[in-house]
């Protein structure tokens, strides 16, 4: 892949906002609504609209943010002192409204726990209140087809669930193909807005106990082999996404036809 997305805008613009409420979703999602005056200006696109969340270390510290400048903020983030940089992850928009002279944007974070407890982004998702303060580094789109593309395979885990889930919402109405998705739990096995003819297949893993990835790419390798037309997306742990681009190529699908992206590792 390119160092920078297609998509990517030039000059990413960094937004502040708020914390208005937190609410689980689902067994292993908490979604984190935020807003704010200048969020009405954020020109969100659909699809898989990503961007970067930076929020405080200490609920009780203040939000420092790193200066932009073109597409580097890099540089600017790490040259904050320890103790007040704050926390940076990427995330996908899981929902937008414009609502007058504000917007509210909604966040959806993994409930991943590592010996019964939340740390991370988690952790801040759980125990965030209003007001707490964030920041968001817009970051575009990276779902870019081909304008000949027949049909769509779109592969995901959890943690790419936002992002497949806004693809399939604002796919053109007569598209085709199949939409993997796995999730934690059949808790988590939610309704999502899809084109009548994409298929869209949920694979729960709680009842398996196997590693995050293996049963999405089960279900990729029975799926009938992508035509020279298809665009595929993979996206989610990082073997899931690796070894479902090498899948896709093997089974006949260009490299140039196929995005990848390793969102976490294992």
């Amino acid at each position: 892949m390119a160092k920078y997305p297609r998509l990517m805008p030039d000059e990413p613009r960094l937004f502040t906002a708020d914390v208005v409420r937190t609410e689980r979703i689902s067994p292993s999602f908490q979604r984190v609504t935020i807003a704010s005056a200048e969020l009405a200006e954020f020109d969100w696109r659909g699809l898989d609209h990503w961007f970067r969340l930076f929020f405080p270390l200490a609920p009780d510290a203040g939000l420092r943010l790193p200066e932009v400048e073109g597409r580097l903020w890099w540089k600017s983030y790490l040259a904050i002192p320890d103790e007040q940089r704050p926390h940076c992850s990427n995330y996908t928009v899981a929902g937008y409204r414009r609502l007058g002279d504000h917007a509210e944007l909604d966040i959806d974070v993994v409930l991943h726990w590592h010996e019964g407890r939340l740390s991370g982004v988690a952790a801040w998702s759980v125990a965030a209140r209003p007001g707490s303060p964030v920041g968001i580094l817009d970051q575009g789109v990276l779902f870019d087809p081909p304008q000949d593309t027949a049909g769509y395979l779109l592969v995901a885990d959890e943690s790419g669930l936002p992002a497949v889930r806004g693809i399939l919402r604002d796919l053109p109405a007569d598209a085709v193909g199949t939409a993997i998705i796995e999730v934690p739990a059949h808790g988590d096995v939610i309704e999502v807005e899809a084109p009548r003819g994409v298929t869209v297949q949920w694979v729960p893993r709680e009842a398996t106990g196997e590693l995050v990835g293996a049963g999405a790419l089960r279900a990729l390798r029975e799926v009938e082999a992508p035509g020279a037309a298809s665009y595929a997306f993979v996206v989610g742990e990082s073997s899931l996404a690796t070894e479902g681009r090498r899948t896709l190529h093997r089974a006949g699908l260009p490299k140039e036809r196929i995005t990848f992206s390793g969102f976490w590792k294992a």
